[in-house]
């Protein structure tokens, strides 16, 4: 029943004043006016007037990991600062400005009202909280140190936010710069190689190849341009879906991009970060180390990196130390290995593996910074030589006409 209430519940502003009579006001997500009324005076609050948000100029409610990122650190430093658990839910959800993440925090304080632990909570709703979350927060519930696991796991969501980032920052770029190269050729090829093509008509005279073909194209695009454009949007529709659908297509992806000039290392160098990381927290809150690698796969962002972790925790499971079972991948580096045996023969496998991801979560920063200023000259030259070659080939009838005459 809870969580149908939750699910029908809506954001109201309100204003009001307070037991000194200043006036304030706010948002609340309640399931009716009623009900914010009620919430209002038990804070002792006298509502003055309360609305219902409208949906037509309102935030989206769609829920980002960054959402689920900023919701860990918050609710980290609230138990930190003492406060108790339904309370600090109740303010951290009351103060989002994400409909959305408000509805789900409100959901999660009313499951634990109900008798539920927070992992409990937090595993109906795993579309925003994956296993390795879930975990982490049970081994935080059952040794009565969950403000220190949460911080481990916002500061976990914290560094993998930003490498994600990095790698997409990286990649948006020229992905722009080609797009906007695209739509600036279409419309020279659809409207401006035509008007010239109309000067050509009276010149009386050979064309140069050159412009020739580039005329040629301009006719293909105007005759075909809607069956391009529809074969393009089938295309990338495919691919989407298929993407979404099919885990051997993902995977044929991920091959492909770890395979990629300049890009592929930067992706390997990401998946090994999240790998060490995603360890080291694991392992530091004392969750076992074949029950960790099962979370450690799911967190590594790539399948290829997964299906090398599931077999390593199946040959950890056997008897074999971690360090030989990372070695039969052919995946990790020398060096990586080296730290993680490091680590196993000394007892601080979570020290080690942090300062793994620490090295690589650098090198991935640096990396990225590095293809960036590379790719930014490139891309443009690539963009000026498409154009440019458009614009001299309608020029030089021209310019043949005037050594002509």
């Amino acid at each position: 029943m809870a969580q149908v209430a939750a699910a029908k519940q809506v954001p109201f502003n309100w204003e009001g004043v307070d037991k000194q009579g200043k006036p304030i006001k706010g948002k609340l997500v309640a399931v009716s006016e009623a009900a914010v009324r009620s919430q209002l005076r038990s804070r002792g609050v006298v509502p003055k007037k309360i609305r219902k948000q409208s949906t037509l100029f309102a935030k989206s409610s769609k829920i980002t990991t960054s959402d689920i990122a900023i919701f860990s650190r918050q609710l980290a430093t609230m138990l930190t600062a003492g406060i108790p658990l339904v309370q600090a839910l109740e303010i951290v959800g009351n103060g989002h400005e994400n409909p959305g993440m408000q509805k789900l925090i409100l959901n999660i304080k009313g499951d634990i009202e109900g008798g539920n632990s927070l992992a409990n909570s937090l595993a109906k709703h795993p579309l925003y909280f994956d296993d390795l979350f879930v975990n982490l927060v049970a081994a935080g519930e059952q040794a009565g140190a969950l403000e220190n696991l949460l911080d481990k796991i916002a500061t976990y969501k914290e560094k993998t936010e930003a490498i994600k980032k990095k790698i997409k920052k990286a990649l948006f770029y020229p992905a722009a710069v080609v797009v906007v190269a695209i739509v600036v050729t279409a419309i020279l090829l659809v409207f401006v190689i035509p008007e010239f093509e109309n000067l050509f008509v009276g010149f009386g005279a050979d064309l140069p190849a050159f412009t020739r073909m580039v005329m040629d194209l301009s006719e293909f695009v105007r005759a075909q341009g809607v069956w391009i454009v529809l074969v393009i949007a089938a295309a990338v529709t495919g691919f989407i879906y298929t993407k979404k659908r099919s885990r051997r297509f993902r995977e044929i992806l991920d091959i492909a991009s770890l395979k990629m000039p300049i890009i592929g290392p930067i992706l390997d160098k990401s998946c090994i970060a999240r790998f060490a990381r995603t360890l080291s927290t694991m392992f530091s809150a004392g969750v076992p180390l074949v029950e960790g690698l099962e979370s450690v796969a799911g967190a590594t962002g790539s399948i290829v990196y997964e299906n090398a972790c599931l077999e390593i925790k199946d040959e950890v499971a056997t008897g074999m130390r971690l360090q030989q079972a990372m070695e039969n991948t052919d995946l990790f580096p020398n060096m990586v290995i080296q730290m993680i045996a490091v680590g196993e023969e000394s007892g601080s496998l979570d020290e080690m593996s942090s300062k793994v991801a620490d090295f690589y979560e650098d090198d991935v920063d640096a990396a990225v910074d590095g293809l960036s200023s590379l790719l930014e000259p490139l891309i443009m030259a690539v963009l000026g030589v498409l154009v440019g070659g458009l614009v001299i080939a309608m020029y030089l009838p021209i310019f043949k006409m005037g050594a002509v005459v």
